[in-house]
């Protein structure tokens, strides 16, 4: 078992940065990928950023490429997510989750472990 705790949502201002952090416990030795989602009200859930560490490569979900980076320590404790230039649109419930087998990880389904989530709010 993987457990996930994301923190650093809140309600910010358009043009703000925020970083948002996750923090894994438990058999995290068997993580080999983990990534952001985010939901909004009434839509599904969109892949945003993730780290492979079998892949050696970050991915990015083309609505956010340029604004969101991804990055994590070795010890694949801990994840964050840092947004830059905020928008009305960024506002979701946004959710780390951490895959130990294979699959896309671009799809939701590769994702075995998944934290509560912590909302984002941008104002104008």
């Amino acid at each position: 078992q993987v457990q996930l705790v994301e923190t650093g949502g809140g309600l910010v201002k358009t043009g703000d940065s925020l970083k948002l952090s996750c923090a894994a416990s438990g058999r995290t030795s068997s993580t080999n990928a983990m990534a952001w989602f985010r939901q909004a009200p009434g839509k599904e859930r969109e892949f945003v950023a993730g780290i492979s560490w079998t892949e050696g490569h970050d991915y990015y979900g083309d609505s956010v490429k340029g604004r969101f980076t991804v990055f994590g320590d070795n010890s694949k404790d801990m994840v964050y997510l840092r947004i830059d230039n905020l928008k009305s649109e960024d506002t979701a419930v946004y959710h780390c989750a951490a895959r130990v087998g294979f699959g896309y990880i671009m799809s939701p389904s590769a994702f075995r472990f998944w934290g509560q989530g912590t909302q984002v709010t941008v104002s104008s």
